[in-house]
């Protein structure tokens, strides 16, 4: 009896002191309007608040700084300078049916034997179908991150991103693309990062068991160094890691900063899009009339 009482008094102490932060903005629908600029959105519960409806209130503690730190554009901080990009041999940019695959493992979903996609939130079990994922198709290449709502485990999360920066997968953003909270981090992990006009990105504070956010403990903590430590890992330097963590908790968990392609280039190392090296094609002669281009009004759900 003592020992079970024992084992149950363990248990307990371990999940008072370690609790698990998470970032995830899980929404119903995506978004058909993108905007030009960042836009701070009102959510609740990783899903957008109508700003004429009743708002919920929060079921985290309130701060007087949250205001304050709402209010904040992201022109307020100035990355600092990456380092010169350089274009990898080949980045796959043709539209696929992400809604099937060859295979499935968690929220991966593999294409084909290069490429796979990242449809759903990462947990405590992605780790695992990662490494069987990698395992069974060793040949990957890019990751195309489709719907990426974020993380239930900040720690399984950026275990996933170290896991993707060995492997040296490309992280490839679609236009139709939606990577926000803690699937920025994947993103970061790419051994190149790609990103297509009409892409979308948002980023907030995160938030642990308890209610608290990266403002409510200090830069040197452990909380707040993990992620400091991983930006560093993924080639930024101290600079370029403390200025993006600091846009980024620029907003608080309860709502989302905006991004589109042109914004988060700015923190990626690509300001401006690059192309894929030029194919030779035979040479034809010039048509009496210049071709026009079809485009398909491709969703995706």
């Amino acid at each position: 009896m003592f020992r079970i009482a024992t084992f149950f008094i363990s248990a307990l102490g371990a999940l008072v002191a370690a609790p698990l932060s998470a970032q995830s903005l899980t929404l119903v629908n995506l978004p058909v309007v993108y905007v030009a600029s960042p836009v701070v959105q009102q959510t609740h519960q990783g899903r957008a608040i109508d700003p004429v409806a009743p708002k919920a209130k929060p079921a985290t503690m309130q701060r007087s700084e949250t205001t304050r730190l709402a209010a904040v554009r992201p022109q307020a901080y100035q990355p600092a300078a990456l380092p010169v990009w350089k274009a990898p041999a080949f980045i796959d940019r043709r539209f696929r049916n992400y809604n099937r695959g060859i295979a499935q493992y968690g929220p991966f979903r593999v294409l084909d034997d290069r490429r796979v996609a990242l449809v759903g939130e990462t947990d405590a079990s992605t780790p695992g179908y990662f490494r069987a994922m990698m395992r069974d198709f060793p040949a990957l290449e890019q990751l195309d991150m489709v719907e990426c709502p974020g993380t239930r485990d900040d720690r399984a999360n950026l275990a996933v991103g170290r896991m993707i920066r060995a492997a040296g997968l490309v992280t490839h953003v679609p236009a139709i693309g939606s990577v926000r909270s803690g699937a920025v981090e994947l993103f970061l992990a790419g051994a190149e990062r790609d990103i297509a006009q009409g892409a979308e990105f948002a980023v907030h504070s995160w938030m642990d068991a308890y209610g608290r956010e990266a403002d409510d403990f200090a830069m040197h903590a452990p909380e707040n160094r993990q992620y400091l430590d991983y930006y560093r890992e993924m080639g930024m330097t101290i600079e370029q890691a403390r200025a993006f963590y600091d846009f980024t908790n620029s907003v608080p968990h309860a709502r989302a900063l905006w991004l589109d392609a042109s914004d988060m280039r700015r923190w990626s190392g690509r300001p401006q899009q690059a192309k894929s090296p030029a194919r030779r094609k035979p040479v034809q002669a010039a048509p009496t009339q210049a071709p026009t281009l079809a485009y398909a009004n491709v969703t995706f759900s």
